[in-house]
C-alpha cells in the first residue's frame, strides 16, 4: 500500500478527531443552564465532602468565599476514569467485561504516544533499537510490550461486551444496531492489528517508521507499506475519527456531566451569572402540549410558571 496515501488518511482522520471534539465541546459548553442534581457529597467541597456536607451549613454563606478542592475532584475522577469505579460498585459483572476494553484503550493511547516519541527520536537521528542508547532501548521494548498488552486487553473486552449484548436478554433488549456495529468495528481493527504484528511487524518497526514519516510530514520518502500494516493504520485512523462522532464521545463529554450537572453547586446570587442564565432560560418558548403545561410554542417558561393551572377534566 502506498505510504503517501496512508499519511494522507492519517492526517485527515486526526483532523476530524480534533475538530469533532472541539465542535462538540464548544456546542455543549454553550448550551443553556443544566438542571443540576444537587446530590451530596460534592467532590470538590473542601473539608466537607467526606460526610456529605456543603457550604450551605455556614450562616450567611452567601457573604463568605467558597473553599473548593481540586484534589477532592481528582480523588473521585481518577478512579472513575482509569478503574471505572462506578461500574465496579454498581454492576460488577459488567465491570469484568468493560474494564479490559476501556483500560486497553488507555494503554493503546499510551502506545500512540510511544510511537510518536519514537518517530521524533528517529527523526532526530537517534536509533530506536535493542542495541541503541538507553532511551532508544527503552522505547523499543516499551513499544511492543505496551502494544501487545493494549491490543490484547481491548480485544478481550470488545468480544466480552459483544457477547453480552448478543446473548444476554437484559442487554439485548436495549441494544441498537449501531452498538453492534461499533463493537464489531473495534474487534476488526484490533484483530487486524494483532495479525499485522504477529505476521509482519513483531517489534512494531514498520509502524514506528510510519510514525517517523508522520511527525516529519515526509511524503517524499514514504514508500510502499506492507498491506497488513497499511490495513492496521487505515482502520485505526478511521476508528479514531469515528469515535467522537458517536455516543462513544463520552470520553470527553463526561467532563460536562460531572462538572455542570453532578457536582455543580455554584450559588445563584443576585446579579450573578446563574441569575442571568435562569432569566434567559425563562424566556425560551414552550411547545409541550401536556394539559398542565399547555405550551403553544409562543408562551415562555416564565408565562407558564406564573399562569394559573387549570385542573384536568376527569
Amino acid at each position: 500500500m502506498p505510504g503517501s496515501i496512508l499519511l494522507a488518511i492519517a492526517y485527515a482522520c486526526a483532523a476530524v478527531f480534533v475538530a469533532s471534539i472541539a465542535f462538540r465541546a464548544l456546542k455543549i459548553a454553550r448550551l443553556p443552564l443544566h438542571l443540576r442534581w444537587e446530590l451530596y457529597p460534592v467532590a470538590h467541597e473542601k473539608g466537607r465532602a467526606g460526610y456529605g456536607g456543603s457550604y450551605l451549613e455556614e450562616s450567611d454563606w452567601w457573604t463568605k468565599p467558597r473553599a473548593t478542592s481540586l484534589l477532592g475532584e481528582l480523588k473521585v475522577m481518577i478512579p472513575e476514569i482509569l478503574l471505572l469505579a462506578g461500574v465496579w460498585e454498581h454492576n460488577r459483572r459488567h465491570w469484568f467485561r468493560t474494564f479490559p476494553f476501556h483500560f486497553g484503550l488507555y494503554v493503546l493511547a499510551g502506545l500512540i504516544g510511544l510511537l510518536l516519541l519514537g518517530g521524533i527520536t528517529e527523526a532526530a537521528g537517534l536509533s530506536v533499537a535493542p542495541e541503541a542508547s538507553l532511551v532508544g532501548m527503552a522505547l523499543y521494548h516499551l513499544t511492543y510490550l505496551v502494544g501487545y498488552l493494549g491490543l490484547g486487553l481491548a480485544l478481550l473486552g470488545t468480544l466480552a461486551l459483544l457477547a453480552r449484548r448478543t446473548f444476554d436478554p437484559d442487554y439485548r433488549e436495549y441494544t441498537k444496531p449501531a452498538d453492534f456495529f461499533n463493537l464489531a468495528f473495534f474487534a476488526v481493527a484490533f484483530v487486524a492489528a494483532l495479525l499485522t504484528h504477529a505476521l509482519v511487524d513483531p517489534d512494531f518497526q514498520h509502524l514506528r517508521t510510519f510514525f517517523t514519516q508522520l511527525v516529519t510530514f515526509d511524503f517524499a520518502s514514504a514508500g510502499t507499506v506492507p498491506w497488513l500494516t497499511g490495513l492496521e493504520v487505515a482502520l485505526g485512523s478511521v476508528l479514531l475519527a469515528y469515535v467522537p462522532l458517536t455516543h462513544m464521545s463520552h470520553f470527553f463529554t463526561k467532563w460536562f456531566m460531572y462538572h455542570d450537572v453532578r457536582w455543580s453547586d455554584e450559588p445563584n446570587l443576585a446579579g450573578g451569572k446563574i441569575e442571568r442564565q435562569v432569566a434567559a432560560a425563562l424566556n425560551y418558548p414552550v411547545s409541550w402540549s401536556a394539559p398542565h403545561i399547555r405550551g403553544d410554542g409562543k408562551k415562555t417558561w416564565a408565562e407558564v410558571a406564573t399562569s394559573d393551572v387549570e385542573e384536568n377534566e376527569q
